[in-house]
């Protein structure tokens, strides 16, 4: 495998750190996130707490594919994964009118802005 460039080892580093404090914020602020993503009354606090620690899960393989790149380099189609799947699902949901459509700023920052740096690595590196 060539050498990676250190510009995926940052946008790794700084996805663990995004999941990290998203995890941290839903598990210890249920309530308030509730609100602030505009889904009360359409999920519960432990089902968003739930879910914050199944992103906390994410910021710790995030965390290993930036210091150990070539090493943990399977592990970005697992995150891949999450970052096609979640748009979809949101979109499917929002057209239902299931969920607010306003949600999709969430997507946006959870998902989104990190997919083209994750599908380039993926299509780079872990083939």
């Amino acid at each position: 495998m060539t050498e990676i460039p250190r510009a995926f080892r940052i946008w790794f580093y700084a996805a663990a750190i995004y999941n990290a404090a998203w995890a941290l914020a839903v598990c210890a602020f249920p309530s308030w996130c509730i609100d602030v993503l505009g889904i009360r009354g359409l999920v519960s606090q432990p089902f968003l707490q739930v879910l914050g620690m199944m992103v906390g899960t994410f910021a710790y393989g995030y965390w290993l594919l930036a210091r150990e790149p070539k090493r943990y380099s399977g592990l970005i189609w697992i995150a891949l994964m999450g970052k096609v799947l979640g748009p979809i699902g949101f979109v499917v949901y929002a057209i239902r009118g299931e969920l607010p459509w306003a949600f999709g700023a969430t997507i946006v920052t959870n998902d989104l802005i990190w997919l083209p740096a994750f599908a380039t690595f993926a299509l780079r590196y872990a083939r």
